[in-house]
């Protein structure tokens, strides 16, 4: 498959892509702004007691460092290398399913040792429902990698992998965005 063919397939794709991830930004954005509104709460848990720093730096030492990890995937597709395509994937899906693991046990810690469920307050409901959100986009994207990891078993056509695979890429960068923005207004005023 030529460059002409190839991009006369998925530019459309490409464009409806880039338009879900402006509605997504818009979205992470009205729930970025209800958090900071409700931040801190009036009565209740503040997020000083709630949060902890170990848990945060955790987190992103698992999660951030997977965007980089995805450009050996990257870099595997510009190369015609399979071995640095499978090596950036599975790399970044383990470190995303730690990330997840680790957000599954924060919320875990919260809501059922400490009692911060998301009916205490506005606070901790702009909280689970931000946070949470990007947690669920992080277990979607884990669920991408499986399927793109079948296809390249499969060995399907390299140009339909290699747009499929760059997509994954838009997408997979987009989370790590949200992430450091929920570090930098989340998490940031209230633990450093």
């Amino acid at each position: 498959m030529n460059q002409t063919v190839s991009r006369e397939l998925f530019g459309d794709k490409r464009l409806g892509f880039y338009i879900y991830l402006g509605v997504e930004a818009v979205m992470f954005a009205t729930l970025f702004a209800t958090y900071i509104i409700f931040t801190p709460p009036e009565k209740g848990v503040t997020p000083t007691e709630a949060f902890d720093l170990r848990s945060v730096i955790m987190t992103s030492a698992f999660l951030l460092p997977s965007s980089a990890t995805l450009l050996i995937a990257e870099k595997g597709l510009k190369d015609a290398s399979r071995m640095k395509v499978w090596i950036g994937l599975i790399t970044t899906f383990l470190l995303g399913a730690v990330f997840l693991g680790l957000e599954v046990h924060e919320f875990y810690k919260y809501a059922v040792h400490e009692g911060y469920t998301i009916s205490v307050n506005n606070f901790m409901a702009s909280f689970y429902t931000l946070v949470g959100l990007h947690a669920s986009h992080v277990a979607f994207g884990l669920g991408w990698m499986l399927l793109l990891m079948l296809q390249l078993k499969r060995n399907i056509p390299s140009a339909l992998f290699n747009e499929k695979q760059r997509i994954f890429n838009y997408y997979w960068h987009f989370v790590d965005f949200i992430w450091v923005m929920i570090i930098i207004f989340v998490y940031s005023p209230y633990v450093f």
